[in-house]
Order: structure tokens, then C-alpha cells, then sequence
């Protein structure tokens, strides 16, 4: 009679299982992933990595493309919120734009970690990214030691407003300013894109009748940067160093087209953000900067 009872109160609870859609995977912690493009190689490696890693520690993540506008992530973060995920992992579109989302979610008290660019404001747990600054200044001394310690160079900039392109250009116009003899005979806005890149160093090739050297704030650019140079019959004449170290620009590297890259890792970071994000969630304390490890990637 005790035996038979048992058996009716288990066949309870997994009919109330099945009616109720009660299952293990439905109690896993859900995370917002708000990506500023899926265009760039460089976030759709950071995503990948973040995905792996969610696999690993029992998270789900919702992936969110901006697409570089930041009024479509203003409502993408927007909706993580009103769809109640645990925490969000935000890549900004812009540093200051994306601030009233980080104070809505502060407001709705769902945790909010920063991956690879910063915000402007609200409150943010954690902040992980590389050192872009240290990773401009390892550039500028690259290149500056390329060029040895003389010529002419331009500097293709990122999106005004994101942390990445300041920070970057801040580390290079640092280190550069130490060598009176380079001189930085352009400096233009090229949008972290291939394609704008390619159309700006047209543009500069032929305003500028001599260039030694090219730092680009990322890789897509610089690859743009590239193919330009390249059809002007300048390449041998140009030193080129990008950012990000995607798969195109290592090959570009390898095969003696750009002089270098400074490897960001994103996939690592994808991965911490969200292995950071289950900590948070699990109530441990995290450090409000989380630095992954630059180098750069050379012949």
C-alpha cells in the first residue's frame, strides 16, 4: 500500500511536470546579450564564445544585433527588460547613448556587465574588455619603430563616441607624440567599417602624395585601408597595423600586406562576460574591470 502510493505521488508530479512545462532547462538563469553589429567578425566571435560558455555554465543567452544604430539597441535593451531576463551584457553602440538603457535596467534592478566598450553612465557590475589604450600605445610603438622614429602617417578612427575608437586613439596620439620626427598628416573617421575605410584612404591617398604608416582603431578598416593602397600601387610603401586581430587581417599579416594587428581575444571575452555574468547571478562579488590580455600578432 506504501509502495503504491509512492508510484501515485510520483506519476502526480510528472503529470504536473508535463501540464505545466516544468522542466529543468526552464530553470536556467537568462541573459540579454545586446551586440553593437553582427557585421564585424569581431562581435560575431565574442558572441560565439559568450554562446559556448553559456553551454557550459547552464545560462541561456538572447542575442540582440544592432546593427551599429543605437536607437535600435536603446529599444533591443529596452525589450530584454520588459521580457524580465536576469542580467543584460551590453557591447554599446555608443558609450553615451546607450546610458538610458543602463538606468532602466538599473531601475527594473536586473544587473547590467559591459563587454569589450564602456558606458558614460548608469551603474555597471562589471566592465570587460581589453586595455585599448595600452593596445593603441603597443601600435604606435610598433609602427613608430617600423618607420624608425621618421615619416608620415595617418590614423583611420572608429565611431565617435564609442570608448574603443577614444580609447585606442588616445593610447597612439600618446605614444606618437613622443617622436617629433612622425608626423600624423591625416587623421579621418572611417566608422570601424570595411567598406568607409576602403573609401577614406581613396580619399587620402590622394590628397597626401607621401604616407609611410597606417593605424587603423580596428581590422575592418584597416582591410578597407588595404585593398585601396593596394590599388593605387602603394603597398610596399605603406606600413599598415590594425586592431582586433580578426581572421582576415592575421592572413593579411602572414602573407607581408599589413605589418600587424593588436589581438583582442574576443571570443575569451564573450566567454568571461558570460562566465561573469553566472557569478554575479550566484551572488558571488566580481571586479568592476575584468582586462583581457592584448599582443600583438606580427610576420
Amino acid at each position: 500500500m506504501k509502495a503504491s502510493r509512492i508510484l501515485v505521488a510520483i506519476l502526480c508530479v510528472a503529470l504536473f511536470a508535463t501540464l505545466t512545462g516544468f522542466t529543468a532547462a526552464a530553470t536556467k538563469p537568462k541573459a540579454g546579450l545586446a551586440i553593437s553589429t553582427l557585421n564585424n567578425p569581431f562581435f560575431v566571435d565574442l558572441r560565439d564564445g559568450a554562446l559556448e560558455a553559456a553551454a557550459k555554465v547552464g545560462m541561456e543567452v538572447n542575442v540582440a544585433d544592432a546593427q551599429n544604430d543605437p536607437n535600435k539597441q536603446l529599444s533591443q535593451v529596452e525589450n530584454f527588460i520588459q521580457e524580465r531576463v536576469d542580467i543584460i551584457l551590453v557591447n554599446p553602440c555608443d558609450s553615451a547613448a546607450i546610458v538610458p538603457a543602463i538606468k532602466s535596467a538599473n531601475a527594473a534592478k536586473i544587473p547590467v556587465i559591459t563587454v569589450d566598450r564602456g558606458a558614460d553612465g548608469g551603474n555597471v557590475v562589471c566592465h570587460i574588455a581589453s586595455d585599448n589604450v595600452e593596445g593603441g600605445r603597443m601600435a604606435a610603438e610598433y609602427l613608430a619603430k617600423l618607420l624608425n622614429y621618421k615619416g608620415r602617417v595617418v590614423e583611420l578612427e572608429g565611431i565617435p563616441g564609442t570608448s574603443a575608437a577614444r580609447d585606442r586613439g588616445k593610447g597612439f596620439n600618446e605614444i606618437i607624440k613622443k617622436y617629433p620626427n612622425i608626423q600624423v598628416v591625416a587623421r579621418q573617421e572611417a566608422g570601424f567599417d570595411r567598406a568607409r575605410g576602403m573609401t577614406v584612404m581613396e580619399n587620402i591617398l590622394q590628397a597626401q602624395p607621401a604616407i609611410d604608416g597606417l593605424f587603423c582603431h580596428n581590422d575592418e578598416m584597416a582591410l578597407g585601408a588595404l585593398r585601396a593602397i593596394e590599388a593605387a600601387g602603394r603597398l610596399s610603401a605603406v606600413k599598415i597595423v590594425g586592431f582586433d586581430a580578426t581572421d582576415d587581417a592575421v592572413k593579411a599579416v602572414k602573407e607581408g600586406k599589413m605589418a600587424a594587428t593588436v589581438a583582442q581575444k574576443p571570443r575569451t571575452m564573450g566567454a568571461i562576460a558570460v562566465e561573469t555574468a553566472r557569478k554575479v547571478l550566484d551572488g558571488a562579488s566580481v571586479n568592476e574591470f575584468i582586462p583581457v590580455p592584448l599582443e600583438l600578432v606580427t610576420k
